[in-house]
């Protein structure tokens, strides 16, 4: 019976993992491609990024439903339970990226009613792609149980906070060289802080499949290089 339940539940945590696979992968396309509609004005581009996120939220739905069945039906402990809350956590944070991505893509079509900002589209896609890739290195993490590469995620959000923080005070030096700058350039901060955020929660799911593996936490507190006070968007 024991076996038989171990079977089962091999198979349930099987199927979940593909969808958070998916959801992965949809979301990282959703990451490249709010950027790439910005660098290349494509509002119709950015449209279906928008659209799209139906897409990343049924699929977190799908999961929590799957897990909580899983949990009632299987009843699992140790290892396996944490396996569980592992999934559900990835999946929030995969969710919380895709509306990120949303809202760039949101401010593209606000964007290409103003002229470009001295290169600051392809800085933000850079920033972007260096977050797309961290995403991508916490997925295969989880699915090798690579504690080391989760760990090196984990560092690596610390270039981000720098790529971020030098976008910010380039952001500054064009408001103040030219009041005309100046609403560009808060929707391009706005969407500099999405994707550094992006940043924290590749971040966060990292330290989960570090949990996931270990058992435990990571002791020292992430570096973090962010330190601007600048007025945040809520959302």
């Amino acid at each position: 019976m024991n076996e038989h339940i171990s079977s089962a539940y091999d198979r349930d945590l099987e199927a979940i993992t593909t969808l958070i696979m998916k959801m992965g992968g949809l979301v990282e396309e959703a990451i490249l491609q709010a950027a790439n509609s910005l660098t290349n004005r494509d509002v119709e581009l950015a449209d279906r990024v928008r659209e799209a996120d139906k897409n990343i939220d049924a699929l977190e739905v799908q999961i929590n439903e799957e897990a909580a069945r899983t949990i009632a039906l299987r009843a699992p402990v140790s290892k396996d339970l944490r396996s569980i809350l592992t999934v559900l956590r990835l999946a929030a944070s995969l969710e919380r990226i895709g509306d990120y991505a949303k809202n760039i893509a949101k401010r593209t079509s606000v964007l290409v009613e103003m002229s470009p900002v001295n290169g600051s589209d392809s800085a933000l896609r850079r920033m972007a792609r260096e977050v797309e890739q961290m995403l991508k290195d916490t997925l295969d993490a989880y699915m090798r149980g690579d504690a080391e590469l989760a760990e090196d995620v984990r560092q690596r959000d610390q270039e981000v906070d720098q790529m971020y923080n030098a976008l910010f005070r380039e952001f500054l030096t064009f408001m103040m060289e030219d009041p005309r700058n100046i609403t560009a350039c808060m929707h391009l901060h706005f969407m500099a802080k999405n994707i550094e955020r992006m940043g924290d929660l590749t971040t966060n799911m990292a330290e989960q499949v570090i949990y996931l593996v270990t058992g435990e936490m990571p002791d020292e507190a992430r570096p973090k290089s962010d330190k601007t006070a600048f007025v945040t968007d809520p959302s």
